[in-house]
């Protein structure tokens, strides 16, 4: 009786964790994990256990920006079963990130990016034991072809960030609730140049979109957007992006 009073408050009770085959991954990829639940000092009755993909977004509040967690995809894995004292139950499982998942493994110092996955398991009467696994998430190719062109074009990547709301133009939406922000940084500054560009990324299966701001000074600011195929070359991308940022 003491240890089932022990385990309702998470003392002693069924422990969960996702082991994943490979922590390194990018948006739109498929990734596979094996999720062990392991029984604790008395059998308990676990209502569901859940799967969920998150990551961290700046919020625009009144006096002052916050950051709370966004959840971008999740997975029903199990329904209700009994996990007795002592098993070890594993499941099997393979999922897709959202193609919009942020790109974490970029060249900047200030990378304010964070994408994980929550496992958590429902415990009738009891605390919701939850593990957490972070996600390396690595820029598609056309992506790297992006952060390579702007760098070809003088711009140096100097911060990166991930805000809520959605990106709407005449050409596409995005559909995840948030958006990266990758903001560029001129080397060197002359008389009417652009001064900042913000690049937001909308991936898909088959194309990706570009969102780009520019802060050009006594210009004033403007926007331009495009898309560009996943198949495209770097000097592609490179042209489409002399194009568009002047």
């Amino acid at each position: 009786m003491f240890k089932k009073m022990l385990a309702s408050i998470g003392i002693g009770g069924a422990s969960v964790d996702t082991q994943l085959v490979d922590n390194r991954l990018q948006p739109g990829q498929i990734f596979h994990a094996t999720i062990v639940i392991k029984g604790g000092d008395v059998a308990q009755q676990i209502s569901g256990l859940d799967l969920a993909l998150l990551t961290k977004i700046k919020v625009s509040g009144d006096n002052e920006n916050y950051f709370k967690n966004h959840q971008l995809a999740s997975w029903r894995l199990t329904e209700s079963f009994e996990i007795k004292a002592g098993e070890i139950r594993e499941i099997p499982f393979a999922g897709k990130l959202h193609p919009e998942t942020p790109f974490t493994l970029l060249p900047v110092r200030n990378n304010q990016c964070q994408v994980w996955l929550q496992t958590g398991v429902d415990i009738d009467t009891a605390l919701d034991p939850n593990d957490v696994d972070a996600l390396d998430i690595q820029p598609t190719p056309v992506a790297e072809h992006v952060l390579n062109a702007m760098d070809s074009l003088g711009y140096v990547l100097f911060k990166a960030d991930v805000e809520q709301g959605f990106l709407n133009t005449r050409a596409f939406s995005s559909t995840s609730g948030c958006y990266q922000e990758l903001e560029f940084k001129p080397r060197s500054m002359g008389y009417n140049a652009v001064r900042e560009v913000e690049v937001s990324l909308v991936c898909e299966a088959e194309q990706t979109h570009v969102l780009v701001e520019l802060d050009r000074g006594f210009r004033g600011d403007g926007y331009q957007y495009f898309t560009l195929s996943n198949e495209a070359s770097f000097g592609q991308v490179l042209e489409a992006f002399k194009a568009n940022i002047r």
